[in-house]
């Protein structure tokens, strides 16, 4: 029977910091390396057959990916990525200290940007959006 594996990224810098990550292309932690590396010796340690891996395109998760492959000996299998899987896009809450935006907006205000679908969190800055319009990894995705 076909089985589904789902691993989260390891922690990244932000993660370790409390800071809101979204879009922000942020590297895994030393924990969050030690945490992919530790989940790949799981599968490996479980005898998992992986047959095909998908990421987002964030560096935090193609890492926790590439680190989950090598520690099950399993580095040769298809990777697909996709900007689909990205973490949610946090608009301009994308850097700032979870706790103090709690304290500028209230914590059911910042609860309800992490957690709907359907309310959108403070814009960015055009700074912010420019860099991510600028990223070669999502030129081909429409800004409209």
């Amino acid at each position: 029977m076909p089985k589904l594996i789902l691993c989260r990224h390891g922690q990244s810098e932000w993660n370790a910091k409390n800071l809101f990550t979204g879009w922000a292309d942020v590297k895994l932690s030393k924990q969050g390396i030690e945490e992919a590396q530790s989940a790949g010796k799981k599968i490996y340690g479980n005898q998992i057959e992986i047959d095909i891996a998908f990421t987002s395109l964030l560096t935090r998760a193609l890492e926790t990916t590439q680190y989950i492959l090598a520690g099950s000996d399993q580095q040769w299998i298809p990777v697909y990525k996709s900007w689909r899987l990205n973490e949610r896009h946090y608009g301009g809450l994308q850097g700032l200290n979870k706790d103090d935006a709690r304290k500028k907006w209230g914590e059911d205000q910042v609860h309800q940007w992490r957690r709907s679908y359907d309310v959108r969190p403070p814009r960015e800055s055009e700074e912010q959006r420019e860099a991510y319009l600028k990223n070669r990894r999502y030129q081909h995705i429409d800004h409209r």
